[in-house]
């Protein structure tokens, strides 16, 4: 099995590196969450500070009165086999501090960076490394000490917002609980105890330290906390003599102080019996063990949760793109690929898997034949009209036997209006073709990384249904004019068969006769109409058909086909100027790439040193 050492020693530095990374979760529980780390919370002036100094062994906090702790100090402590002691910030990677003094200086500085020189408080921790042979490996969190009113210079909201910082950290379920409270005060108004009780109503994750047992009163003493008579942890309470105020201005080394402490409870009356578990010594050992064994427990569903957020990164490259190749095969291959990526979306929205296919049908079924209504043929075939186009027709000598002429002309006249219509819905297609070409561009995720290919291709793709417009212009208007070039005799033929209605007294009086009268005139101009709405029910039919055939087919088979031959012609400058990627896209696929490093870099050290 591994050392409890390097299990811990791991856990720290996956911890420290998801912190460069910035990795603390989104909407689930985040790699750093999942790792245990000990939270220390006390009340102010309880003695938070020394306890920490305590296990590190060094003197190395901020002191003063009111809240000095006014930000999150995550502190790893990493145990070394011999060497220097030296300690690293975070936001100051590339310098160790040797001198213990300058880390207390850099955390006041660090402190007032973020929260002015003020007694704000801020949630944006400060991680601080400390390499030394004299500590456990172990990772805490000392957080601002909870008071119960706001005082000079503070917000009113002082009280509840330390609480809810404090909160936001002791209510995770892998925190531990380090509570500490004064033992020259009634552990019933412990703030740390009432508030571990809150979040860890069960004890198992609360850890009981009682200070300043040195400046009891005489003749008093704190074993019926310790012995758990008056508060009974599920872990036993550890005792702590802290500094004297004399130690520290004399700046007293602090592994004197530990022997000074080793001393106090070999010596005492009341806590000898219990010395080999009293002591920061001992609570250092106690929390790392501790943590050592939650960590072991965790190890499953740190794992899952690993493998998890790996298939989550992984999904998220693929969504966004890989890295491109630099050489120019490379790129054409990724050019190719995204244009079939881009044209698969766009036949998916014409052939119903997207929205946006139906719009056409809809030019066909509603607009189209709207417009075919609303065409003048009553006015063009108006009494009056027909009369006038009639008589133009026969020029200086009247017809025979029908105005022939003249029915030509009206129904040229009358077919000439369908070609608005024609081109209206040739226009409409277009619209819409246009418009998917837009959206499949901004729903195809490939391209979102490329701003210049996004571009060619939505210019190429326009300047191809431009072509397919202008052939489907022609081809429609070719329709018209075939419908006036060459009339239906058989139509008129059946017309002239029917027998004659209404009053045929006139009929001996010659074909002239009735040249220009009302019923000769109607009878033309309802003719023509019945031959044109025979026509107009074809080009309800042919045209729809040309359209189609001319714009969507060929949107559908070519739309790109003159930028394929363009982009194969390109030298490989070009194509890398088409892959010119969003530097906020390469910026976030580096973090995800960083961030997966990591997480598979995790996997796989604590798998080996886990199960050793």
């Amino acid at each position: 099995m591994a050392t409890m050492e390097s299990l811990i020693g791991l856990v720290n530095r996956i911890q420290r590196a998801c912190t460069v990374l910035g990795d603390h979760g989104g909407e689930g529980m985040s790699l750093w969450e999942a790792l245990p780390s000990v939270a220390v919370v006390g009340g102010q002036s309880s003695g938070k500070s020394s306890v920490l100094e305590s296990v590190v062994g060094r003197d190395f906090l901020p002191r003063g009165s009111g809240i000095v702790t006014r930000r999150p100090l995550v502190l790893q402590l990493h145990k070394t086999e011999g060497g220097t002691e030296y300690a690293e910030f975070l936001h100051a990677p590339r310098k160790k501090f040797a001198d213990f003094a300058a880390v207390r200086k850099e955390i006041a500085d660090e402190t007032d960076r973020i929260t002015g020189q003020t007694k704000q408080i801020s949630n944006v921790p400060i991680q601080l490394s400390i390499y030394s042979p004299n500590v456990v490996n172990l990772t805490l969190i000392d957080l601002p000490g909870l008071t119960k009113v706001a005082v000079e210079g503070q917000p009113e909201t002082i009280v509840q917002d330390i609480e809810m910082m404090v909160r936001s950290y002791v209510e995770k379920p892998n925190c531990i609980i380090l509570a500490i409270s004064p033992a020259n005060q009634d552990i019933a108004t412990s703030d740390a105890i009432k508030l571990a009780r809150e979040v860890d109503p069960t004890g198992e994750r609360t850890f009981g330290v009682l200070t300043k047992l040195d400046l009891m009163d005489k003749g008093t003493n704190a074993l019926d906390v310790i012995e758990g008579r008056s508060y009974r942890l599920v872990y036993p309470w550890v005792g702590i003599v802290n500094r004297s105020q004399a130690d520290i201005n004399k700046n007293v080394d602090m592994i004197a102080a530990r022997q000074k402490e080793r001393e106090y409870f070999e010596s005492s009356p009341e806590y000898g019996h219990l010395s080999h578990k009293m002591g920061a010594e001992y609570l250092a050992k106690l929390l790392s063990q501790h943590l050592e064994k939650v960590i072991r427990q965790r190890i499953p569903s740190i794992i899952a949760l690993i493998n998890k957020t790996i298939d989550e990164l992984n999904a998220e490259l693929d969504r966004i793109g890989r890295p491109v190749g630099v050489d120019g095969g490379a790129q054409l291959y990724t050019i190719l690929e995204m244009c079939r990526a881009f044209d698969r979306i766009f036949k998916e929205h014409l052939d119903g898997g997207r929205p946006g296919g139906d719009k056409i049908y809809g030019v066909f079924d509603h607009q189209l034949p709207a417009a075919l209504k609303k065409l003048p043929f009553d006015r063009h075939l108006s009494q009056s009209n027909v009369r006038k186009v009639i008589s133009e027709a026969d020029g200086y000598q009247p017809h025979l036997i029908a105005p022939e002429q003249g029915y030509r002309r009206l129904i040229e006249g009358s077919l000439g209006y369908f070609k608005g219509p024609a081109d209206a819905s040739v226009d409409a297609v277009h619209f819409v073709l246009k418009e998917l070409v837009r959206k499949s561009i901004s729903e195809t995720e490939e391209l979102k990384r490329f701003p210049s290919l996004q571009s060619d291709i939505a210019a190429a793709a326009n300047d191809a249904l431009e072509r397919f417009r202008d052939e489907s212009r022609r081809t429609v208007s070719r329709l018209v004019e075939m419908e006036s070039s060459y009339l239906t005799v058989e139509f008129f033929r059946k017309l002239n068969a029917e027998p004659e209605k209404g009053n045929n007294n006139n009929s001996s009086s010659g074909p002239n006769a009735d040249r220009y009268t009302d019923n000769h005139l109607r009878k033309i101009g309802t003719n023509v109409s019945a031959y044109v709405n025979m026509v107009c029910d074809t080009m309800k039919n042919t045209l729809p058909k040309a359209v189609v055939h001319c714009q969507v087919r060929e949107a559908k088979r070519s739309l790109l086909n003159q930028f394929y031959a363009q982009i194969g012609r390109k030298e490989k400058e070009q194509l890398g100027r088409l892959l010119d990627e969003d530097p906020s896209l390469m910026a976030k696929r580096e973090s995800i790439a960083k961030r997966l490093q990591l997480y598979k870099a995790a996997r796989d050290e604590i798998d080996s040193v886990a199960w050793k």
